[in-house]
């Protein structure tokens, strides 16, 4: 059965093919897979309606479920920055580089303990008929004060986990996709996913 992570970011289909490769029933494609497809603009402030967005509209276009996620960093201490626009915040074409040394520029005069920040993840789940599931998932730490680390991508280099004393581009893939925020969401989807097959079983001719 098909499955589309309506994503074209090549390191979060990576992530989400590690963390779903226990329901080695689906057969996982991306938006890579479909070139003709435009995605919907993510208009709106919110993680979880931009995720929902971006699942039925891929849902409905291409006739297949969809799994789409949002997801960015938060700093309280930025009044939320930078929030639904972690992907654009230093320019609407701006490296994930660029946009590291944007948020420690704006941060510079920031110290502990007012640096906390948290990943925040919305995942949704659609079917060509509609919205099937949400779910959401947090990792909380701290922002550096310079990038650590050459593993991962966005803001990873930033961001120490509380418990691991690392940044998460410090991190083994593994051990990050183990405690992530889109992990963490995806927990919640997982038991869905697998109903979605146990149904497609029963309804196949014996």
């Amino acid at each position: 059965m098909e499955l589309i992570i309506a994503s074209r970011n090549i390191h979060k289909i990576r992530e989400f093919r590690s963390i779903l490769k226990k329901i080695s029933a689906f057969d996982l494609l991306s938006l890579n897979d479909f070139p003709q497809y435009v995605p919907v603009p993510e208009a709106s402030n919110s993680f979880e309606e931009n995720a929902i967005l971006k699942a039925t509209h891929a849902a409905q276009h291409l006739k297949r479920w969809v799994i789409a996620d949002d997801s960015g960093l938060v700093v309280p201490a930025l009044k939320g920055a930078p929030g639904v626009y972690s992907r654009r915040y230093a320019g609407e074409n701006a490296t994930d580089k660029e946009n590291r040394q944007k948020l420690l520029a704006e941060m510079q005069h920031i110290q502990e303990p007012s640096r906390q920040g948290y990943f925040e993840c919305w995942i949704a789940l659609a079917s060509p008929e509609g919205l099937k599931k949400t779910a959401k998932g947090v990792s909380e730490g701290m922002i550096t004060e310079q990038e650590r680390g050459s593993l991962g991508f966005g803001y990873d280099a930033i961001f120490v986990k509380y418990e691991y004393g690392k940044t998460f581009a410090e991190l083994e893939e593994e051990t990050k996709n183990r405690i992530s925020h889109r992990r963490k969401a995806l927990d919640k989807i997982l038991p869905v996913l697998e109903a979605i097959l146990q149904d497609n079983a029963d309804a196949l001719p014996s």
